[in-house]
């Protein structure tokens, strides 16, 4: 398996400042790439989540941590260009003087039909380096296959609703297909039909008939799937162990980007950390996906991020919740041995 030696030609964080004072808009640039998949969050307000991708088109928004129907935003995110994206006079993503991320992948532009499964998506945009797809379709109401492009079966993915008030779906290997697990809420991982009991394949997954988060007649869906790929991408699970000195998870790489669950425990939100916006350990640099909350520095969300992996310095229960199985997806800094034989190195 090839090893990709630059994480950041596949995914990137920035950060950046807002200027919509007297109608200011801008140009967020050193993404590193043309942007196909973009989550935006305010860092110091408690707005919503923002997120955008080409196979929808710009300005075509949804919220991680909401069940709301896509909704047509015209000053949040106006374009993607060629090193990032273009911003309008939305608080969402430009709000004078504040602070604000986003966190970006690249698959393949608005991409085309896939026509591998029972249903044929409207796009898909993939990247089979990266490991990394996106896919509008259409429900039917009936048990149906998707195509997803990746060559390979995901090991997670992601599906919203994008007509209806509807939560957020995910599928996870390490909960298996008949369980699903929310992003807009704090639920823990619950029993479910959707996913037919059915892991995804190389070419497919699949979705049951008339759930309405997944497969609704006459209801439009977008679904993201990734891939594992090694020094880039890891979608795993670990134990806490509820002490200090928490649980170390291997990842193959040097992190820079987490997003993590506690699926066992109700009342525990989706942790979001990156090494752009705390750059050294120990990181404390919490955002929610299920919460509009502003960055959280509490020692509640202590976190290293090592040249092979993480490790939790908290004993809280969202991170590190005794014998509870929590899930993860984490990209890369730098692989932890890159193809030249040249080692990662923790901060």
């Amino acid at each position: 398996m090839a090893i990709i030696d630059k994480p950041s030609d596949f995914f990137n964080t920035v950060i950046w400042t807002g200027n919509n004072a007297n109608g200011g808009t801008q140009t967020i640039s050193g993404v590193g790439f043309q942007p196909d998949f973009t989550w935006i969050k305010s860092r110091t307000q408690t707005y919503d989540h923002a997120l955008f991708d080409a196979t929808r088109g710009a300005t075509k928004m949804i919220e991680s941590n909401t069940n709301v129907a896509e909704a047509t935003e015209a000053q949040t995110l106006k374009s993607f260009v060629s090193n990032g994206f273009s911003i309008g006079t939305s608080n969402l993503v430009n709000q004078n003087v504040q602070n604000h991320v986003a966190w970006n992948w690249k698959a393949n532009g608005q991409g085309s039909s896939n026509t591998d499964g029972s249903t044929n998506t409207t796009y898909t945009s993939v990247s089979t380096t990266a490991g990394f797809s996106i896919s509008s379709y259409a429900g039917s109401s009936s048990n149906a296959t998707i195509g997803h492009g990746l060559g390979v079966a995901p090991k997670m993915f992601i599906i919203k609703n994008l007509s209806g008030t509807r939560d957020w779906s995910i599928y996870h290997e390490s909960l298996g297909n008949a369980k699903v697990i929310n992003l807009n809420n704090t639920n823990a991982a619950g029993a479910t039909g959707q996913f037919a009991s059915t892991s995804p394949t190389s070419t497919v997954f699949t979705v049951a008939g008339d759930y309405g988060n997944v497969n609704q007649s006459g209801v439009n869906y977008i679904a993201y799937c990734f891939a594992e790929k090694q020094g880039y991408s890891k979608f795993g699970s670990y134990l806490g162990n509820g002490n200090v000195d928490g649980t170390f998870v291997s990842c193959g790489f040097k992190p820079a980007f987490i997003l993590q669950k506690n699926t066992a425990r109700a009342g525990s939100g989706w942790g979001m950390f990156d090494t752009t916006r705390t750059p050294t350990n120990v990181s404390k640099g919490m955002l929610i996906a299920s919460s509009t909350a502003v960055e959280d520095t509490s020692d509640a969300s202590r976190v290293d991020f090592l040249s092979n992996g993480f490790k939790w310095r908290t004993t809280d229960n969202w991170f590190n919740d005794n014998n509870a199985l929590t899930i993860f997806m984490a990209f890369a800094e730098n692989p932890f041995v890159a193809s030249n034989f040249n080692p990662a190195t923790a901060r």
